[in-house]
This record gives structure tokens, sequence and C-alpha cells, in this order.
């Protein structure tokens, strides 16, 4: 039985990934940060599972991190814990580096430390690219233009340091935005299909966005925490970008999201300038084509459809917190 360790567990890519390894029999464990509010509803549907473990640590205190490693000796290490949302970071920049970037180096010290003998994934992401002209991939130049894309550009390349310096087989996923009915409610795409189903059920009568001209490459979660796994079981270590090769405007998201409830977009996004980044990032399209020669892993949902399936998910919590009431 594999052993598998698994930061931000809790989180929507963390909950997705720990079903996919307990599906293939791996045991599972957990980091979990301590805190006065239990949030673990992402993954309270796994909890009666003898292979799930979870542990309280932090990315940011080294010594929870080199005793969890050295108890747990796990195969696979994936590193998804982070402080993941970009506008935020211009607001605590230093919490962003500790955790994102610093709490990368102390895991990857721990496992070096005890000489361990694993597989580690770091969960890079597009927003390293920043300003760089679509479409991206490997070989792209890296502009970050946030906090966050800064933290997890040092992330990304001290994953590759370790790797050149230690042996380790470490890889780093690029992955482009990727959403799902476990997305933080924060985020635009969740904010988005949330209030779809709040005004449809006459709870409220709009929603406030920031820039709907950016253009993402949205896809589907399960998918890529597949395409996560996928990369640790390869020969060699390498990074990948993840992406669906398509690219949306946030006003295209929203015109589908509303659609699908029958309701024109236009009667119910209102612009507030405050959720606007003190420097945007206009566009990410990724090419994944070496994930798909290499690894054999092709998104198969994209954004639009995504947006209707997530407005489905939220008008079932909707409609159970109404039953509920």
């Amino acid at each position: 039985m594999k052993r598998a360790l698994v930061t931000g567990i809790t989180g929507q890519d963390g909950s997705y990934l720990a079903e996919f390894l307990l599906e293939r029999d791996y045991e599972v464990h957990g980091l979990v940060r301590r805190s006065s509010l239990l949030n673990r509803s992402r993954i309270d549907h796994l909890h009666d599972n003898p292979r799930l473990h979870l542990h309280y640590g932090d990315l940011t205190d080294g010594v929870s991190l080199v005793n969890l490693v050295r108890m747990v000796e796990p195969q696979e290490v994936y590193n998804l814990g982070a402080m993941s949302h970009v506008k935020v970071s211009f607001e605590m920049p230093d919490y962003t580096a500790s955790t994102n970037a610093i709490g990368t180096l102390r895991l990857l010290e721990a496992i070096h430390a005890a000489r361990l003998e694993c597989r580690f994934y770091q969960a890079s992401t597009s927003e390293m690219f920043g300003s760089t002209p679509p479409p991206q991939n490997e070989e792209s130049k890296f502009h970050p233009r946030s906090p966050y894309g800064a933290s997890k550009l040092q992330a990304h390349w001290v994953t590759v340091n370790y790797r050149e310096a230690y042996g380790l087989f470490g890889v780093s996923g690029i992955l482009f935005n990727h959403e799902s009915p476990r997305r933080g409610e924060n985020f635009v795409t969740r904010k988005i299909t949330k209030a779809v189903a709040a005004i449809e059920a006459g709870l409220t009568d709009h929603v406030e966005l920031g820039n709907l001209e950016a253009v993402r490459d949205w896809g589907y979660a399960p998918e890529y925490v597949e395409g996560m796994w996928r990369m640790l079981q390869a020969d060699e270590p390498t990074d990948y970008v993840l992406a669906t090769g398509v690219g949306h405007t946030v006003r295209d998201f929203c015109e589908a999201a509303f659609a699908h409830a029958g309701l024109d977009w236009r009667d119910h996004v209102k612009h507030n300038e405050s959720f606007e980044r003190p420097a945007e990032v206009d566009a990410l399209i990724g090419d994944a084509s070496k994930a798909e020669a290499e690894l054999g892993w092709k998104a198969g949902t994209h954004a639009l459809d995504l947006a209707r399936l997530m407005v489905d998910a939220d008008r079932e919590d909707v409609a159970r917190l109404l039953g509920e009431g």
C-alpha cells in the first residue's frame, strides 16, 4: 500500500486528490491547519475511511513538517497547501510568501533532511506567467504580476533546485485555472455560479464583479488532480502544463452561467472596481501538448460546460438550504 502526504487536503484540489488516491488503495495523510473553526466540509464524506489520516501542522511551521515527514515516511508528497487568492495576496504579501514560497522550501528540506526516498509534486500555477502572451507552455517566460504569482515562482524554482542538486524526484504541475462546485466562494467562477442560484431563487438580485475582460483557461478540477498523479508515475521527473487550451473572458463565463438559468447577466452584474487587482493579468491560455504526449492527459471539460455544471450544483445547495429553512 502506497502512502501519500497531501498538504492543503481540505481545499478543492486536496479533497479531489484524496478521493482519487483512496480509490487507488493509497494510505492518505493530510496536513490540516489548526483553527478555531473546523473547515473540513470538502472531506467530511471521507471521514470514516480507515486509510485517511489527518494531522495538525502548517507550512509556516518547519518543526511540524519535519516531524510529520519522519512519522509518515510517504512515498509520494503532494504540496497543494497555499495562500491561493491572487487579490488577497496584495493585502497579505508577507504571509503569502511565508506560506507559498518558504513553506515549500521547509517541506523540501524536511524531506531532504530525513533522507526520504519519495516523489514530490509542487502545485505551480499559470499566474507565474503573468504578462507573458498566450499560449503559455513549459518553455514560456515567467513574469508574475502578483505576490501570489511571485511566491509560487520561488516555490517552482526551489523544486527544480532540489531535483537538480539532490536528485529528488520533484515535479511542478503548472496548472491553469481549474474549478468545480468545491471552489471557494471568493473565487470569481464560484462567486458567479453561486449568485446565479441565489438570484434565481429570489434571495438576491445582483452580484458585484471586477474585471470582466480578463481571459482565463478554465478546466475541471477532478481531471486536473489525475494529471498531478500521472506526473508522479512518470519514469523521469519534469514539469508539465495542464490546461484546456481554450480561453474565455469572465464575461463569457458570466453569460453562460446566467443563461443556464434563463437570465440575462447584464440585468444582474454590477461593476465594483475594488475587486480589480493592482496589476492585472490579461490573458492566460495554456498549451498542454507535452502532458498529452508524455502522460496521456487531456482536459475533457471546458469553461462553458463547467459554468453550467457549477450552476446546477449551487442550485442544489440553495434548494437544500431553503428546504431546511
